[in-house]
């Protein structure tokens, strides 16, 4: 493919530095998540910084419109059972978590979401989704794996994401701690996201739902996230299943199931 991952990571973090710089300032909700001008911007500047990239390599217009149209390309999803995992995966590790800490009598934060409020949270975080997954999904992975294995290139996008993520995590108090823990769960999810695209026939629409479902069960799940043992909790968890994962469909392709 005529793409460069390192130009797509480069102009990720060039777009982004302008938000860190200005818009890290508080503009609503609570004090230990609140609402920023880079909060609300910045998951949308991978599709940016893909849409330039693409523009310039594959024809113009056209390019971005093929881009864009993987958005809703769940026809590629043959196998109906791979909803399962792309929608029940992440909510059963956070209820997970929740019982963890709930015998541990960690506080709970907020009050829980209301169950017809759901919907409107799914279709609010598939919308943020799809600026973070038509870059790093849509444009990074595909030619990442022409180079290196499935997991090599889960790992190397699990670590830009995570690094893309650290400016915002600061200037919102995060800890160190906080962070180490926060980037391995980050950089497991990325080794999910691409074992289920892989398995999906390349669908950018599943990594969508998944990075959607993602942030739908941290607001379902009301855990103090704030505590380092949370994330603890979470990085494990995510990262036994994406050590499973990649026990059963092997660190090469991340789709061919051991046991077929």
């Amino acid at each position: 493919m005529n793409r460069s991952p390192l130009k797509y990571f480069l102009l990720v973090f060039a777009l982004a530095i302008p938000l860190w710089l200005f818009g890290g300032r508080p503009l609503l909700g609570p004090s230990n998540f609140p609402l920023t001008l880079s909060v609300l911007i910045q998951p949308f500047v991978p599709l940016i910084a893909a849409s330039i990239l693409v523009y310039r390599e594959e024809g113009g217009g056209r390019g971005v419109r093929r881009l864009l149209r993987r958005i809703f390309d769940q026809r590629r999803i043959r196998k109906k059972i791979w909803y399962l995992p792309i929608i029940f995966l992440m909510p059963l590790i956070y209820l997970l978590t929740y019982g963890l800490m709930a015998l541990r009598g960690l506080t709970l934060s907020g009050a829980p979401v209301a169950f017809l409020a759901t919907p409107i949270l799914f279709v609010a975080f598939f919308v943020l989704a799809i600026g973070e997954e038509a870059g790093w999904t849509g444009y990074a992975t595909d030619p990442l794996q022409e180079r290196w294995s499935a997991l090599t290139t889960s790992i190397i996008l699990g670590l830009v994401w995570a690094t893309w993520h650290f400016v915002p995590l600061i200037q919102m108090s995060r800890t160190p701690t906080w962070i180490v823990w926060w980037t391995l769960g980050t950089v497991a999810l990325r080794i999910l996201i691409v074992w289920l695209y892989n398995n999906t026939g390349k669908s950018l629409f599943a990594a969508i739902v998944f990075h959607a479902m993602i942030n739908l069960s941290l607001s379902i799940f009301q855990i103090d996230y704030d505590q380092a043992i949370v994330w603890f909790t979470i990085g494990v968890f995510t990262a036994m299943a994406a050590m499973i994962v990649t026990f059963l469909w092997g660190s090469r392709t991340l789709a061919r199931y051991r046991y077929a």
